[in-house]
């Protein structure tokens, strides 16, 4: 048996007497030195992770069979193959109008914020350390082949495989860019003169410039991210002590939470010490992380196609290079196949790679008709351009509709420029949208943030467009996706939690939520499902009147109605005496959630009640009345209408009962429920929408789906 050709699995245990309140790594290896024959080398090699310091288990390779063995034992809680993961970034807060470092040095340094991600570059100016005082006496974190400073103050990386691609370093350092740009984004230092070859020319910062960075190397080039590494993270980060965990990576389609390392991995944070919500992408639905969407800002960066005949064609590009007025052939990828490779015309015209005839094309500009591809078709086939036409709402201003001449189409791409984007906010065509497959009741995504032509720092040695053929070296780089949300999020609770540092994470999650931007639903025909509370609002997140707080046992009773039981409950909070009993599974309407949602199914009539408590953080003595707005197809009806706080920190619950007639292929009615104090603006949308019983996998207990190191969430279709 040869253990290294072994998958790996992790393991969750429960937590006997003997092993008191922490287990050893020697008890890992006991285990499975029992298992794998009594071998000790069979054993140390099988063994990868030892997960002790904030939840219980460990990850080692291991053959089918030994893992069917390994499943029957009493102490075992759970076996999860080791799934891959994939990496879902300055005038975004100028845009948001906030200024960073409005906070005292002092305070906005005591918080540490820790980037699962690709690493970091640490000597980009992003990550000087100028001027900052050393580490909070609280930090208990490393620097593991990497130089820190007093802004990065922790560095680990992890690679379970043990594979490393010849691109990549053997270190926490940044190989493709991805970490860089998410971690300046959330907390880089400022940098005057930043820009990508010239575009966006100004001054770079994060939100919170005084934070202090902790790295958490758990995404390669080539490899993704393996789940066995992000536990192993989440372990080590919390035990560090970090804030605020900043993910920008998710899968393709969401899992199952005893299933989900994220879930699993924020769950903990969330109920160890007093941290900070877990900001995420969009494909996240755990209710105790942040789901951020990706929104528009009102910059875009506009490159101009000028044909023949003068017809001139802006379009969405970050375009730097300059072809001097020049006009040259214009061709259509459909005409151009490479037949002889074995491609039609579907990946020509879609630009895939190989698909192209090199000798019809060298020289030329290619028409595209859309971007399901990442158009290195053009590159490889010697082109010397690509215009990809695809209609985005509000993305793109004028499809390319414009029919080329019969005979020597002709036309040249103008350099990039900068134009106002007077439509934004609005929610970008990749970001993940509604309803929740897993829990229809939960609203996600929770909030929207800047993810549209982020500038941030970038790693020197990483391609700013992820093109193989592409030797361009940058130190800023502009990309789009909800990986670039994410750290606007990330900053925000930071920023919160530096000024409430004992403010639960779901109470800091509540504030950046009912204090949100209310989003045009006009420009977003998703609605809610698109943007969720609305656009977050920094300044107001610091200063909501109330929250909706909810605990640990608030989650789990949430996990115990959508049918948990007390076996896979136990795969969550790793926790032996985690049990459903007595809980009857039902709907989600009670979790304490800023938010609320009716899903009705097809033909059924609306009918629900929600009870909420709300604590007061805002003035003694302070008296809120609400108001409902919503279609008068649904009756909404909120008790006690009225209520009234005599202390800081006092509770208060009510109830709504939502009702309504037969609902039939009703797409989603948006309303909103909301506290007023004369000074405070406590808002959360309630929605009611139908569904059909196979268009929501609303159990928990659904086949594992395959999860890939590929997205669709930058524009220019770096897969991470």
């Amino acid at each position: 048996m040869q253990c290294l050709n072994n998958s790996i699995f992790y393991y969750f245990f429960s937590v006997l007497q003997f092993y008191f309140t922490k287990r050893a790594i020697n008890d890992d290896f006991d285990l499975l030195f029992g298992l794998l024959d009594g071998s000790a080398s069979l054993a140390k090699e099988s063994l990868v992770y030892s997960y002790g310091r904030s939840f219980n288990g460990f990850a080692a390779k291991l053959s089918p069979p030994e893992v069917d063995t390994f499943s029957k034992m009493e102490r075992v809680i759970s076996v999860i193959p080791n799934h891959k993961l994939h990496l879902h970034t300055t005038h975004s807060w100028e845009f948001m109008d906030f200024s960073p470092g409005k906070i005292r040095p002092q305070e906005e340094g005591n918080i540490v914020i820790g980037f699962l991600d690709s690493g970091i570059w640490p000597e980009s100016e992003s990550f000087n350390d100028e001027g900052m005082s050393p580490p909070p006496a609280k930090w208990k974190g490393k620097c593991h082949n990497i130089t820190c400073n007093n802004k990065i103050i922790g560095a680990r990386y992890y690679n379970s495989e043990g594979l490393y691609p010849t691109t990549e370093f053997k270190s926490p350092r940044d190989a493709i860019g991805h970490g860089t740009h998410t971690s300046s984004t959330a907390a880089g230092r400022e940098v005057d003169g930043a820009s990508f070859l010239g575009l966006a020319k100004g001054t770079a910062t994060g939100g919170v410039p005084n934070a202090r960075i902790a790295v958490y190397k758990v995404c390669w080039d080539m490899l993704g991210c393996s789940n066995a590494d992000i536990l192993a993270a989440f372990d080590d980060a919390i035990a560090d002590g970090v804030d605020i965990l900043s993910m920008s990576l998710g899968s393709d389609d969401p899992q199952p939470f005893f299933d989900d390392a994220l879930a699993i991995g924020a769950f903990h944070a969330m109920k160890h010490g007093n941290s900070g919500p877990s900001p995420a992408t969009a494909s996240n639905l755990a209710p105790w992380m942040l789901t951020v969407a990706a929104s528009s800002m009102d910059r875009k960066f506009i490159s101009q196609v000028v044909l023949g005949n003068g017809e001139i064609y802006p379009g969405i590009a970050v375009n730097s290079f300059k072809l001097n007025g020049t006009s040259f052939p214009l061709v259509w990828a459909g005409d151009v196949a490479n037949y002889s490779g074995g491609n039609g015309l579907l990946n020509a015209k879609n630009c895939l790679p190989g698909s192209l005839n090199s000798n019809k094309i060298a020289g030329k500009i290619v028409l595209c008709n859309s971007v399901l591809g990442d158009y290195t078709g053009v590159v490889m086939a010697n082109g010397l351009g690509a215009i990809v036409s695809f209609p985005i709402p509000f993305l793109i201003d004028i499809a390319l509709s414009y029919p080329l001449p019969a005979t020597n189409p002709i036309g040249t791409i103008l350099v990039g420029e900068t134009w106002k984007d007077i439509m934004a906010p609005y929610v970008a065509s990749f970001s993940s949208r509604g309803p929740n497959r897993l829990n229809p009741e939960i609203l996600k995504p929770d909030i929207t943030a800047p993810g549209l032509d982020i500038l941030a720092a970038w790693s020197p040695v990483a391609s700013p467009s992820g093109s193989p053929f592409d030797t361009r070296k940058v130190k800023f780089n502009v990309i789009s996706g909800t990986s670039m949300s994410c750290p606007h999020a990330s900053a925000v609770a930071a920023y919160v939690k530096a000024l409430h540092p004992n403010w639960s994470p779901a109470a800091i999650k509540s504030a950046i939520m009912t204090t949100a931007n209310v989003m045009d639903p006009r420009k977003n025909d998703d609605h809610e499902f698109a943007y969720g509370a609305g656009h977050v609002n920094p300044l107001a997140a610091t200063n909501p009147g109330l929250v909706y707080n909810a605990s640990e046992a608030d989650y789990i009773h949430f996990l115990c109605k959508q049918g948990y039981n007390t076996s896979t409950l136990k795969q969550i909070t790793g926790e032996s005496n985690a049990s459903c009993d007595g809980i009857v599974p039902g709907r989600a309407w009670d979790l304490n959630y800023p938010t609320f949602g009716v899903a009705v199914e097809d033909g059924q009539s609306v009918n629900a009640t929600f009870t909420r408590t709300v604590t007061n953080v805002a003035s003694a003595n302070s008296t809120y009345r609400v108001t409902v707005q919503m279609p008068s197809s649904v009756n909404v009806e909120v008790h006690p209408k009225e209520l009234s706080f005599s202390t800081v920190g006092e509770k208060k619950t009510f109830t709504v009962k939502v009702s309504g007639p037969k609902m039939v292929e009703q797409p989603i009615q948006s309303g909103t429920i909301v506290w007023k104090d004369g000074v405070h603006v406590v808002r959360s949308p309630l929605i009611v929408y139908t569904i059909t019983p196979n268009s929501m996998t609303t159990s928990p207990f659904r086949p594992t789906e395959r999860i890939g190191f590929g997205a669709n969430s930058n524009n220019w279709n770096m897969h991470f």
